[in-house]
């Protein structure tokens, strides 16, 4: 791609400062949904990395012996900062990443709560006292920080899902490097500019973008490096454990989803029908938590059908600078190709598209899947776009048997005005969340947020968050002598 030497061009944040060195190649960020530049990004060099992890080390040290108010106050500055900026911010997530405004805002407001819950736990990060088997001995637990902790965020979310990674980290007292998604490198940007203002040192954070997938292994296998976090793909997210099995490093994995919405023939229908809707299509389905599978009770899965392909047929589409767009484009063009191949697989071997799937550039109308069976790749593979399929279920049982019916497992719904079923329901599901009388969508950010099975291990969000990034120690103190056998 041609370089237009007229936008702005943006470079690594290392040290406090934009971090210019020799032979940064130089990218262009295009806007998803009309495909123009937006702006030039210097990409960071295996050196830059290096420099990146060599003054963190010692900068993380000197946060760490801060005070808790001082560290506190930093995190509360950096959430005001954000409300202040906050239509700034959600114009960059609209052009870069093809956000929908009202996703944009939701972002923002979310990362102001997602700061100030950090700075909350800064001064709760504690050990505890237990009863020790011998006498006279006080036996206690304290955390400290691992370090310098490195974050590899994803496009769908990036201020969101970068932030619950960079917040918690920080409030802990560890230093962090943020190598961002190629597409959403601006965001990321931000988080510099935030932080520095809100009086963050120079080297605990830095951000590192780059195209240069080899570049991430340096953050596995540096052993300055104490903890990796990572949002992405199952795909990644399994070559990256084989990494950190080789580095003997610490991992936190929150990967990809395909997870249910089960709705019971009790169940409220407008309800039913508005929920499963926006479970699946904010964000156009770029959403790890979607519910793009849609089990209805076969009482009522005609009527459901019926009622959900009118509905969907309602959202407005296309540009996602309009307030009133629901959904907007998808990252790229290979992705509406992919989305694109579920269809074309899924009705070759007998579903029935009922609505939707209308392609102008990046923007894919919303579509709805019906008859969706075994052996179809939309079954059990993650569309990551704005599909819905419906699984008919011949009863409650059948319909918790198709809920796990994936390698997945990382959020889940029911709607039913059965309490009975609804925990039943609750109990055997084997994913991390479960949301009664609501859809797979949702992520509070003092809430644990994880998965089971494919969709990784370890968990997010505030004192969770904290837990992972945090050493645990055990300290004795014996009053008066030890009585020793010899």
């Amino acid at each position: 791609m041609t370089h237009d030497a007229s936008l702005k061009t943006y470079h690594p944040y290392i040290n406090g400062r934009p971090w210019e060195s020799a032979d940064q190649p130089l990218y262009t960020v295009v806007d998803p949904y009309t495909k123009k530049p937006v702006a030039n990004v210097r990409l960071a060099t295996s050196s830059d990395i290096d420099k990146a992890i060599e003054l963190a080390v010692p900068a993380q040290k000197q946060w760490a012996a801060l005070l808790p108010a001082q560290r506190e106050a930093v995190l509360l500055k950096a959430a005001d900062i954000v409300e202040r900026r906050r239509d700034e911010i959600a114009r960059v997530l609209i052009q870069e990443g093809g956000n929908v405004f009202g996703k944009a805002m939701f972002e923002c407001d979310y990362i102001i709560s997602t700061f100030r819950i950090a700075a909350g736990q800064v001064r709760d990060v504690r050990g505890e006292t237990m009863p020790s088997d011998s006498p006279n001995r006080i036996s206690m637990t304290i955390r400290s920080p691992l370090g310098v902790v490195a974050g590899i965020g994803p496009f769908n979310a990036p201020l969101l899902l970068n932030g619950k990674k960079l917040a918690p980290a920080l409030a802990a007292g560890n230093a962090f490097i943020l190598k961002p998604s190629p597409y959403t490198p601006l965001t990321a940007l931000l988080f510099a500019e935030i932080l520095e203002e809100a009086g963050l040192p120079p080297g605990v954070l830095a951000v590192l973008p780059t195209t240069d997938e080899a570049l991430g292994e340096k953050l596995f296998s540096d052993p300055r490096i104490a903890l990796v976090t990572f949002t992405g793909s199952a795909k990644v997210g399994f070559l990256l454990s084989d990494l950190a099995g080789r580095h003997r490093k610490k991992l936190v994995l929150e990967l990809g989803g395909k997870s249910p919405i089960v709705i019971l023939k009790d169940a409220d229908m407008d309800y039913a029908v508005r929920s499963a809707a926006f479970g699946i299509y904010f964000n156009q389905g770029q959403v790890c938590m979607a519910n793009s599978r849609i089990i209805v009770e076969a009482p009522i899965y005609d009527e459901f059908c019926k009622r959900f392909a009118a509905k969907v047929a309602e959202i407005p589409y296309g540009d996602p600078s309009i307030p009133t767009t629901a959904v907007g484009p998808l990252i790229s063009g290979r992705q509406v190709e992919f989305v694109q191949s579920h269809i074309a697989d899924a009705v070759g071997k007998g579903a029935k598209l009922l609505v939707g799937g209308q392609v102008d550039g990046n923007v894919m109308a919303p579509a709805v899947l019906a008859n969706v069976a075994p052996g179809m790749a939309c079954y059990a593979e993650e569309s990551f776009g704005p599909l819905a399929a419906i699984y008919r279920a011949d009863d409650f049982e059948d319909a918790v048997r198709l809920a796990n019916d994936t390698s997945y497992g990382l959020s889940s719904g029911i709607v039913t005005n059965d309490l009975q079923n609804a925990f039943q329901f609750a109990l055997r599901m084997n994913a991390g969340a479960v949301h009664i009388n609501d859809n797979s969508f949702d992520d509070d950010p003092n809430a644990p947020f994880g998965g089971f099975k494919d969709s990784g291990h370890g968990k997010e969000n505030g004192r969770y968050s904290v837990a992972d990034m945090t050493e645990l120690k055990w300290i004795t103190i014996q009053l008066g002598e030890r009585q020793l056998p010899f």
